[in-house]
């Protein structure tokens, strides 16, 4: 379950939490605000793929 950053299983790597930590690495590899990860979040959903792919095209902005 992503609430326990120590339980790390498939549906766990799948899915992004809004939790601080989850955001803040999120944020940190892509090199975007937290805001912007919560952001796109609410926009894509939390399928890490969707996210990721987001971030990316925003790394370029």
């Amino acid at each position: 379950m992503p609430d326990d950053p120590n339980n790390r299983g498939a549906a766990d790597r799948r899915e992004v939490s809004m939790q601080d930590h989850e955001v803040r690495n999120m944020a940190q590899k892509h090199g975007v605000t937290p805001e912007r990860v919560r952001e796109t979040m609410k926009r894509v959903g939390n399928d890490r793929e969707k996210v990721e792919a987001a971030l990316r095209g925003s790394e370029k902005n």
